[in-house]
């Protein structure tokens, strides 16, 4: 999902659409029509509605933020919820993160617990996921790469291999694979995009959910198509500065070389100070250097207003793309699914490994490993690092993302869905009312008594 969002002025920032808090529905205790009425015209401080509070590119001072938070306060609001964005707005003088910006935020904090109002913080710049200037390449979002080239033997072979991808500087070796040519090296398992990537663009769509309409089952593939799983040949150790070192076998024969690369997404739309790579969410060792870099630092700063006044983080939607690998991923593969996963890599390209049913269950592997770590090692991990600073975390966890979104909300302490203002931005899938419901099905599944809803987000035109 692209989020776009309406933008007010303001001295210290902008507000844009309601983040509203509520009671899961089990919560709820019965009540007469007039109890009913009564509640909505005068609600209590509990269900008041919070809001998206934005500090716009460094266009932040203490008079304004004074002044936000008591107009807020004026009309009802209950908390809010500050992101540093860059609206494409001139920069203001206060620099995100630096010791004046932790320092407005603090006040921002006193400010609130003053006027009796709460505070959630973005986990980083932005409204994407988690990322910023200390993540580095290793510990960015990877990708597998990979180049290939076929060699008719018999022949001593001792060259260069291709280097694949790299992006941000930076690619690692995963390993050396080599294997007879199939007879008929065209065919490629059909939809692999979304099977091995996640990539949708190319996938044919269910018209009334949004989801890739697959296949229910596959022509049978004549042997001749596959790839024999008994010939794939592991030249790693043969491998040296770039170079393969082979008494090629009779026959033709491709040589992949397989690695990883950052896939080069960052975090936005921030200040230039907040910008880097997005970290990589199948690493708890990365999702550990953004909290300390970035929450760690604030909470730090904020002493006893943390889980007082300061009381939250958040991951907003799903914006950053996908990812396949990480550094610890075949070890990951092995202790989930009892089985190697490099013999299985070629299945990557499109090929058929063994036979289809092989392939589609390796990749059916594959995406579940995913989904694990993404999970347990991003969403889980940040749960319990910002829990053992006295702080809770929201989640609107669908859409774009890459896991088990029932799973994936359970990490949260408050799932958190959207809906738009007028038309749907997705009017084709009815996305955001799915969006809601999902969130809803979260926290009855996994006991979560508050719920919460980007709400009345609207597009060009449909301004506040």
């Amino acid at each position: 999902m692209i989020s776009r969002r309406t933008f007010l002025s303001g001295l210290a920032g902008a507000t844009a659409g309601l983040w509203v808090r509520f009671p899961c529905p089990q919560k709820v205790e019965a009540s007469s029509p007039s109890q009913l009425i009564e509640s909505f015209a005068h609600p209590p401080d509990s269900a008041r509605p919070w809001v998206y509070w934005f500090w716009a590119n460094g266009n932040v001072t203490r008079e304004g933020i004074t002044a936000d938070l008591e107009a807020m306060w004026r009309v009802g609001i209950g908390g809010v919820l500050i992101m540093e964005v860059d609206p494409a707005v001139p920069p203001g003088p206060v620099v995100f993160s630096s010791t004046e910006w932790r320092g407005l935020f603090h006040f921002a904090c006193e400010e609130a617990n003053r006027l009796g109002l709460k505070v959630t913080l973005y986990n980083a710049a932005g409204w994407t996921g988690s990322g910023g200037p200390w993540i580095t390449p290793e510990l960015s979002m990877q990708k597998v790469v990979w180049s290939e080239v076929a060699i008719q033997g018999p022949r001593n072979f001792n060259e260069t291999l291709p280097e694949p991808e790299k992006v941000e500087g930076y690619y690692r070796d995963i390993a050396i694979l080599a294997f007879p040519a199939p007879l008929d090296d065209s065919y490629r398992i059909h939809d692999i995009q979304f099977k091995a990537t996640f990539e949708t663009k190319s996938s044919p769509y269910d018209t009334e959910f949004g989801l890739p309409r697959l296949p229910i089952s596959f022509a049978s593939l004549p042997p001749e198509s596959r790839i024999d799983q008994k010939q794939i040949r592991d030249l790693t150790p043969a491998f040296s500065n770039g170079s393969l070192t082979w008494d090629v076998p009779k026959g033709r024969w491709i040589v992949l070389r397989l690695g990883h690369t950052s896939t080069g997404v960052d975090n936005h739309p921030t200040p230039a100070a907040g910008r880097g790579l997005e970290c990589d969410k199948l690493s708890r060792e990365a999702i550990g250097l953004h909290f300390k870099n970035f929450l760690q630092k604030i909470m730090a700063d904020a002493g006893p207003l943390v889980g007082n006044v300061f009381v939250s983080t958040h991951i907003d939607s799903w914006e950053f793309g996908a990812q396949n690998w990480t550094a610890k991923f075949r070890e990951e593969f092995q202790d989930r699914c009892g089985y190697d996963i490099l013999p299985f890599l070629p299945a990557l390209t499109g090929r058929v490994v063994g036979d289809l049913e092989i392939s589609e269950r390796f990749l059916w592997d594959l995406r579940n490993t995913i989904s694990d770590l993404v999970i347990e090692n991003y969403a889980k991990r940040l749960h319990e690092l910002v829990h053992e600073h006295g702080l809770q975390l929201s989640i609107e966890a669908y859409d774009g993302d890459f896991c088990d979104e029932m799973r994936y909300a359970a990490q949260a302490d408050v799932p958190q869905g959207e809906f738009w203002l007028g038309r749907d931005y997705f009017p084709q899938v009815y996305r955001s009312w799915s969006w809601c419901a999902n969130m809803v099905s979260a926290a009855h599944v996994y006991g979560k008594p508050i719920i919460a809803a980007e709400s009345f987000t609207s597009m060009p035109g449909e301004d506040w």
